[in-house]
């Protein structure tokens, strides 16, 4: 026997309640009495009860979708699990998360991943902020043998091995993905020695049997603490039911599953305590009559309170999670820099005011970034700047863990157009943390893109893909159209503490003007007046603003039509106030951006205006949009300058404005 009487209790009381909380929400389902999907995990109890024996407190659990067992297992109370999966407000999180989405940072667990292998990346990050923050706790990132096929999960064993993370990366191998088995899906004969490929010591265990799992895991943690390195722990077992409640498991022989049934890992352990005369059959029989009735009690208790609900602004509130308060002085001194330059200074400024802020990313140190941003930081933060393999979804998602428990990260992606690569961490990881967790949990990183034409660098390089992001509840998405507004709103962004995304438009870069001192700083959801006017309002953003501006002057000069010109600065949360006052003032307006018309950003500007009846009245004509041509941004220089706004198209457009009937 491996374990303590102490610890072969309590794994014993794991796996029971586990196993009675699944077939009782089987039960519910079944009844109609909850609502969804779920997906269960019956058949791998040793797996979960055997790892959380190996953790100590303060080890942090990134679970599956098939959740109940570790969360169970790490500590967390059925009645708040059942009230959850009823969602209720008495939930663990409140009803918002259902059975998949079970966050307890009580219990060290951030919550679980409903999108397969995602959850690695989040886990890597945690065990990113661990090691900054010296602490000799670990991550677990527990994933499938479906997962195992995933890119994300690839790039989070290399970036861990990379930067000598303590990751342990926890293999559920049940043998099926969904329906597709593993010896179909999986082309190496053994999900563990994928390590090898990354310098990852690993091992495989028989995942039904308790004792070898803790034995295992035992061991894994032992050499994650004392080396500070990654290690992945295959752990074989098999799940006695489908994937999902509606699975028939018709995919599978009776004679597999019969096989696996002789193997159930409750019998087995109980059949072991009893040979082992560890416990007496009456004393086995005692606590797992115990563990069934605190679980079916708790059941009962969920129940009876299952129609109490989140008020639809109770759920509304938690989209973002609060902000400090900040200062937002008049700037007291001021310099001339570029674009690039003011970016650098305000993460120079905010490394040394919070040594929380790391900037994560591919060639931002000794290059000093694909655009020249980052500079010579590295030699001033070298603990601080880290430099990653090229994996964009695996270096956003270990940002977005590690900003879970306190840091504060600047992600690089090189060129905007790989967001797109890293949109999984954003959209289902950052932008949720917050609601998701009912409150539990925020997201603070910043990722910074380079967006934009004009270098000549093709369909690819050149995208500006802001207005994707901006249906996304939980972004704060900021596209500032100056060096003094970039360096003022990116110390903003970092301060925050939801996820922000900060559009770089490549050709303002080399602009020049005025900056503000490291005490400055512009409040995010605030749009800008660039210049007064009263004739017609120019609504646009990034790089459209310097185009709006020259367009203004041709227009005053020539037409003595003053134009007023707002810069949005942030796209999300809109300042429609900003804009619907400018509106009536002048009656007449018309929208710019460089990226494409069709569901473009403009939109949301006339919708506002559209939508507000005294604005609406005042226009004296129909307001208008000018933007990017609908196609990929070419590659021919003439091609490419014709694709996007000028200024000489601005100035047309607004005197059709005052020609119209």
């Amino acid at each position: 026997m491996r374990l303590t009487k102490n610890q072969a209790h309590k794994a014993l009381s794991i796996m029971v309640r586990s196993r009675r909380f699944e077939e009782l929400v089987a039960q519910f389902f079944h009844h109609k009495e909850m609502h969804g999907t779920t997906h269960l995990s019956i058949g791998q109890e040793a797996a979960q009860a055997g790892l959380s024996l190996a953790l100590k407190e303060g080890d942090w659990i990134v679970p599956t979708h098939r959740c109940h067992g570790h969360t169970i297992a790490r500590g967390s109370g059925e009645e708040a699990m059942f009230s959850e999966m009823f969602g209720s407000r008495h939930g663990i999180v409140k009803g918002l998360g259902g059975s998949m989405h079970m966050t307890d940072v009580q219990t060290w667990n951030t919550g679980s991943s409903s999108v397969v292998g995602s959850g690695v990346n989040l886990a890597t990050g945690l065990g990113f902020a661990l090691k900054q923050q010296g602490s000799d706790s670990l991550s677990v990132a527990i994933f499938g043998d479906g997962a195992s096929s995933r890119g994300a999960v690839h790039e989070s064993m290399n970036l861990a091995s990379v930067l000598n993370l303590p990751v342990l990366f926890f293999c559920e191998n049940n043998g099926y993905g969904m329906s597709a088995s593993r010896d179909r899906m999986v082309s190496a004969p053994s999900i563990a020695k994928r390590a090898e490929g990354y310098n990852m010591p690993h091992n495989t265990v028989d995942g039904n049997d308790v004792e070898a799992v803790y034995a295992a895991a035992r061991e894994a943690v032992r050499s994650i603490r004392s080396t500070g390195r990654p290690y992945l722990l295959e752990v074989l077992t098999y799940r006695l039911c489908g994937h999902s409640k509606s699975d028939d498991c018709h995919y599978r022989t009776k004679e597999e599953e019969a096989e696996w049934e002789a193997k159930d890992p409750i019998t087995r352990f109980c059949r072991t305590l009893i040979e082992d005369e560890l416990f007496s059959e009456d004393e086995v029989s005692e606590i797992i009559l115990s563990g069934r009735k605190q679980v079916e009690e708790a059941a009962m208790r969920a129940r009876a309170v299952k129609d109490e609900h989140l008020t639809f602004e109770e759920a509304e509130a938690l989209v973002y999670a609060p902000e400090d308060p900040q200062v937002y002085g008049v700037v007291n001194q001021t310099s001339r820099l570029t674009y690039r330059e003011a970016i650098r200074f305000a993460l120079a400024e905010e490394m040394a005011r919070d040594k929380a802020v790391h900037l994560i990313g591919e060639d931002i140190g000794l290059y000093g970034g694909c655009f020249k941003v980052t500079g010579d930081l590295h030699a001033n933060f070298q603990d601080r700047v880290h430099e990653t393999p090229v994996s964009e979804e695996a270096i956003t998602g270990m940002g977005v863990g590690a900003s879970f428990l306190g840091i504060r990260p600047v992600v690089e992606i090189m060129y905007g157009d790989f967001a797109t690569l890293a949109s999984d961490p954003i959209i289902n990881h950052a932008a949720k943390a917050h609601f998701i967790s009912a409150g539990q949990l925020s997201a603070p990183v910043v990722v910074r893109m380079p967006v934009g034409s004009g270098t000549g660098h093709g369909a690819q390089h050149t995208q500006s893909l802001e207005s994707m992001f901006t249906n996304v509840p939980g972004l704060i998405v900021v596209a500032p159209s100056c060096p003094g507004d970039a360096k003022a709103l990116l110390k903003s962004a970092i301060r925050s503490n939801n996820p922000v995304l900060f559009f770089e438009h490549k050709g303002l870069y080399d602009t020049i003007g005025p900056v503000g001192d490291k005490e400055y700083l512009m409040p995010l959801g605030k749009a800008i007046v660039k210049k007064r006017g009263s004739d017609v309002t120019i609504v646009a953003y990034s790089k459209a603003v310097t185009t709006a501006l020259s367009a203004a002057s041709i227009l005053s000069a020539q037409d003595e039509i003053e134009v007023e010109i707002i810069d949005l600065a942030t796209l999300k949360p809109l300042d429609t106030e900003t804009i619907l006052r400018s509106v009536k003032k002048t009656g007449r307006l018309l929208v710019v951006h460089d990226s494409p018309e069709f569901a473009g950003f403009g939109a949301e500007i006339l919708a506002a205006v559209a939508g507000d009846e005294p604005t609406l009245r005042s226009l004296k004509t129909a307001p208008k949009r000018l933007c990017g041509k609908e196609l990929p941004i070419p590659f021919a220089q003439e091609l490419e300058k014709g694709a996007t706004v000028s200024k000489e198209e601005i100035v047309k457009s607004v005197r059709l404005l005052f020609t119209a009937v």
